[in-house]
């Protein structure tokens, strides 16, 4: 994919959207790769004794799920020179369903000097968002 052309670039504009789906083996998998363990991601009676509504994904799965969306508009993930996020609500995974996490990318703000574009995210599990302030910023060459 070819890059974004800053020129062409208005604030507001939606660049990507993109659903991504979770289920209990994808956090099995996501686990045993990012070494995270902790049981209230694929233990049920513990993440529900400890308060949560069920398993829950990994913050950082979700995080760097949802800016794949703008690496891949970038067209090279080395665009996306900063990228930072809240993370507000977990999203809980029942033990047979796949869940739908949406995930919108329109442009907050451009930078003509530096010629970067801010991407802000919106990250949402039904209608609750999940990531807040979610915010890339892509360095667009000239």
């Amino acid at each position: 994919m070819s890059a974004p052309v800053f020129e062409e670039l208005a604030v507001g504009d939606v660049v990507a959207t993109t659903t991504l789906r979770f289920d209990r083996l994808r956090l099995v998998r996501y686990a045993g790769a990012s070494g995270d363990f902790n049981r209230i991601h694929w233990d049920e009676a513990f993440a529900t004794g400890v308060g949560l509504p069920n398993v829950i994904v990994h913050g950082m799965l979700t995080m760097g799920a949802a800016v794949g969306v703008v690496e891949e508009w970038a067209g090279d993930p080395g665009r996306v020179v900063d990228y930072q996020t809240r993370f507000t609500r977990p999203v809980p995974v029942p033990a047979t369903e796949v869940v739908e996490v949406e995930v919108s990318a329109a442009v907050g703000a451009l930078d003509a000097q530096a010629r970067t574009a801010r991407v802000d995210l919106t990250v949402s599990f039904g209608a609750v968002k999940v990531l807040g302030k979610a915010q890339a910023l892509v360095r667009l060459d000239a």
